[in-house]
C-alpha cells in the first residue's frame, strides 16, 4: 500500500475514533456544545444533537446505538493499529517468476517453512524464523537450539550457510540471513 493510502485510512481511522468520543463528552456534558461548535463549524448537527433529550431513547435503542458505536471504535481503532505497526514490515508473498503463463508466488509462510527446514537440516534444533521485507527481497532472522554436544558457532554458521543456500536455490530473493543461538537443548 502505498503512503497516500495508508494516509488517508489513518485519517479515517482517527476519525472514527476522534468523532464518536467527542459527541460522547457532549452528551456527559463535559463539553458545551457551543465550545465544540466555535471550533468545529458545524453548529447545525452540533444543535440538533444538543437537542435530543435523554427520554427520545428507549432502552433498546440506547443499547442498539451503544452496540453499534463500540463495533465502529472496534474497526477504527484495529485499522489504526493496522496502520500505525511498528517494527519490521513483512511482505505476504513474493512473486518469483513473472513471465506469462508461468507466474509463480511464495508465501511468507512457505519462506518460513524452507528456513526451518534449512536449519534443522544444518543441526539445529527448535528452529523459529521471522521474516521482514525490503523491496522484495527478505531478511531471515532465525533462533535456534544447538544440541548439546554441539558447538555453538559451527551450528550457527552451518545453518547460516544452509538457509542462505536452500533459499537461494528455491529462487527466493533474500537479503539477510542471521541467526542466533538461544541456547541448548535439553
Amino acid at each position: 500500500m502505498n503512503a497516500f493510502n495508508r494516509f488517508i485510512l489513518l485519517v479515517v481511522a482517527l476519525l472514527l475514533i476522534a468523532i464518536p468520543v467527542l459527541l460522547l463528552l457532549i452528551a456527559f456534558g463535559v463539553l458545551s456544545a457551543g465550545v465544540v461548535a466555535q471550533y468545529t463549524g458545524y453548529n447545525a448537527a452540533l444543535q440538533a444533537i444538543s437537542g435530543l433529550s435523554s427520554s427520545v431513547f428507549t432502552t433498546v435503542v440506547r443499547t442498539i446505538i451503544a452496540v453499534v458505536g463500540a463495533l465502529i471504535a472496534l474497526i477504527a481503532l484495529l485499522l489504526l493499529l493496522r496502520e500505525l505497526t511498528f517494527g519490521r514490515r513483512m511482505a505476504r508473498s513474493t512473486v518469483m517468476d513473472d513471465t506469462p503463463g508461468r507466474e509463480t508466488v511464495i508465501t511468507s509462510g512457505a519462506v518460513k517453512t524452507l528456513a526451518d527446514g534449512a536449519a534443522r537440516e544444518a543441526g539445529a534444533l527448535s528452529p523459529s524464523t521471522s521474516l521482514s521485507s525490503d523491496k522484495g527481497t527478505y531478511s531471515v532472522s532465525s533462533r535456534i537450539k544447538v544440541p548439546d554436544s554441539g558447538n555453538f558457532t559451527e551450528v550457527a554458521t552451518r545453518t547460516r550457510e544452509n538457509v542462505r543456500r536452500v533459499l537461494d536455490d528455491q529462487g527466493v530473493p533474500v537479503k539477510d540471513v542471521e541467526v542466533t543461538v538461544q541456547g541448548t537443548a535439553s
